[in-house]
C-alpha cells in the first residue's frame, strides 16, 4: 500500500489545509480512508490523484562487475544470477 498519512500529513504534502480536505471528503471530491476509530486517512494513492500523477512506471537496473578480464567467467555468473533474480 505504501506510506500512510494522517489528515494534517497528507495537507501538508499536497498544500492544502486540513478544511479544505474535510470539505473535499463531505462533498466526495477525495473520500477519506478510514480507521476503525473513525480517524481519517489517506495513503500515496490519494497524493498520485490529487497531483494528477499518473501510475509509476519502474525500471530495475543491476551492476555486475570483476575486477579483471580473468574473471570473466565470474562475471558471467553475476549476470546469469542477476537475470534468474529479476
Amino acid at each position: 500500500m505504501g506510506k500512510i498519512y494522517r489528515i494534517k500529513e497528507f495537507a501538508k504534502r499536497i498544500g492544502k489545509s486540513v478544511s479544505t480536505l474535510r470539505c473535499w471528503d463531505a462533498e466526495g471530491k477525495l473520500i477519506a480512508k478510514r480507521t476503525p476509530t473513525g480517524q481519517r486517512f489517506y495513503d500515496e494513492s490519494d497524493v498520485r490523484k490529487i497531483l494528477g500523477i499518473k501510475n509509476i512506471s519502474r525500471k530495475v537496473v543491476v551492476y555486475c562487475r570483476v575486477s579483471s578480464s580473468s574473471q570473466k567467467d565470474d562475471l558471467m555468473s553475476q549476470v546469469t544470477a542477476m537475470e534468474q533474480y529479476s
